[in-house]
């Protein structure tokens, strides 16, 4: 078998590689054109942090206003479960599988929002 029997194959890296009318490979990308990477859903920490911070902010924010004319251990008790329970909603929505600093970032976002209302009730 000489040199000229051999097929010739298109270089992926300098060429798009098609099969029929179907694209299967890119020089910029090699992906299949059917396969779009970026259309999956996948959760990342900043949306768990965000939903946790503005969940608490709202529900903080209603528990100030209602619970106003009650005495402050009350609504401190209150902010402290709903604190709590955001939480660990939030760990179960991904939050454990996210890395350190989001976790402190969070906890930490959390205590200051929780810290905000014994503030605001003590005075």
């Amino acid at each position: 078998m000489t040199h000229k029997d051999k097929p010739t194959y298109p270089d992926p890296r300098e060429e798009d590689i098609m099969a029929g009318d179907r694209r299967i490979s890119r020089p910029d990308a090699s992906l299949p054109d059917w396969e779009v990477p970026d259309s999956a859903y996948r959760p990342i920490p900043i949306v768990w942090f965000t939903g946790a911070l503005i969940a608490q902010m709202l529900l903080l924010w209603v528990v100030a206003l209602v619970f106003s004319n009650q005495p402050s251990y009350f609504t401190i008790a209150w902010a402290a479960l709903i604190s709590g329970g955001i939480g660990v909603w939030t760990w179960e929505r991904g939050m454990k599988t996210a890395g350190n600093g989001w976790k402190l970032a969070t906890i930490a976002m959390l205590l200051a929002q929780f810290g905000f209302v014994c503030l605001f009730v003590s005075s």
